[in-house]
């Protein structure tokens, strides 16, 4: 077996377990090791000959126990704790152990592991250690949420957030107000005149009540008022009030317009609209201003009785038209039925709906090449 002798002899001395240069000189020879007796290379000086021969001779005197061995493995542990680019080695109580804790990362300050980051177990760190916080997880990837919706508390409006632009948006059975292509009110204009069927009015005088919802004045009337057109009965369910007027004749807007609202058997609606002009006292709108509610949302039931075909003009020549309801849900399929001939009402009674509603008029919607018709 053949031993190379000068790198052994080189990493004791280094490790102070051996020291002289004479046995690094004697490190260039090359033992040849039998089971018999050991022999010396011929081509090996005298003095490392002799040295090597008091080695084989005399063994190095062993150190006391517990003194030389952990020296050497202390500066063992230190050597490979820097050979693997650590700080300073921990102590252990046993000496078989050797516990080797990273460098802390520059940009944290944590101890990496294993691409892993330590975390502070709530005591102080031991000498060489430090802690950090855990090395978060990247965010999950989330859908876009959904874009809000108006901050109205869900009350529509006719301005503000809650106002006629963001009505289809606030619930979803609110959405006909934007999606709607038979919307009202519109601008009558580009009519055709034809001989419509008069429509028969068969109003009598009635209790009622007076609420104010919000929105409007609104009159809630008992049953027995109807209409008849196109050889459909539609009941009077109640009639309210705009300010200005919702539709338009020509582009003209008037001072206010009542909306007298139908039912038939079948849920249809039918609305006749009566505009209303600035001009004399109107004895139906005093009726109904002398018994508003003093609270909103009260509907107080009047004493008097009210006929309501002292609202309707003398001449009841009038346009018609397919639209919808003016105010959420702005439902569809609504048979409108403007009169053309518009009612006088007085300044002072347009000044009384003003200080409750300056402006309740939904805005003006495309007639989108609807039909209509007018009295000629």
């Amino acid at each position: 077996m053949r031993i190379a002798l000068r790198p052994l002899l080189a990493a004791l001395v280094g490790l102070g377990l051996l020291a002289g240069a004479p046995l690094l000189r004697a490190a260039d020879m090359v033992i040849k090791t039998s089971p018999g007796k050991p022999s010396l290379n011929r081509n090996v000086e005298p003095d490392a000959e002799e040295s090597l021969g008091k080695l084989a001779k005399k063994p190095a005197p062993k150190p006391p126990l517990g003194a030389a061995s952990e020296d050497s493995m202390d500066k063992l542990r230190e050597r490979l704790a820097e050979k693997l680019g650590a700080g300073k080695t921990i102590e252990s109580k046993d000496p078989a152990v050797l516990r080797v804790v990273a460098r802390p990362s520059a940009a944290t300050g944590a101890v990496q592991v294993g691409g892993a980051t330590a975390v502070s177990p709530g005591v102080p760190p031991e000498p060489g250690i430090h802690w950090s916080e855990p090395r978060r997880a990247a965010a999950v990837a989330r859908p876009p949420a959904a874009p809000k919706r108006p901050a109205h508390g869900g009350h529509w409006a006719y301005q503000g957030e809650g106002g006629p632009e963001h009505w289809g948006q606030m619930k979803p059975e609110f959405s006909t107000c934007s999606s709607g292509k038979r919307q009202s009110p519109i601008d009558i204009r580009d009519g055709i005149a034809v001989q419509l069927d008069p429509v028969q009015f068969d109003y009598k005088p009635s209790n009622f009540r007076v609420i104010d919802n919000g929105h409007t004045v609104q009159v809630n009337l008992a049953p027995g008022n109807s209409i008849e057109v196109m050889g459909r009965r539609f009941e009077l369910l109640q009639f309210h009030f705009h300010r200005p007027s919702e539709e338009r004749i020509n582009g003209r807007q008037f001072d206010m317009v009542a909306h007298l609202v139908h039912k038939d058997l079948d849920g249809k609606l039918a609305v006749v609209a009566v505009l209303l002009d600035r001009g004399s006292v109107q004895p139906i709108v005093q009726t109904v201003w002398n018994n508003l509610p003093l609270e909103k949302g009260e509907e107080l039931p009047a004493k008097a009785m009210i006929d309501l075909n002292g609202l309707l003009p003398a001449e009841r020549g009038y346009f018609t038209y397919m639209g919808s309801l003016t105010t959420p849900p702005c439902s569809e399929g609504v048979l409108w039925m403007v009169m053309q001939t518009p009612v006088s009402i007085s300044p002072e009674q347009i000044g009384i709906f003003s200080r409750l509603y300056p402006m309740n008029a939904r805005p003006i919607q495309s007639a989108s090449g609807r039909l209509i018709k007018g009295s000629n």
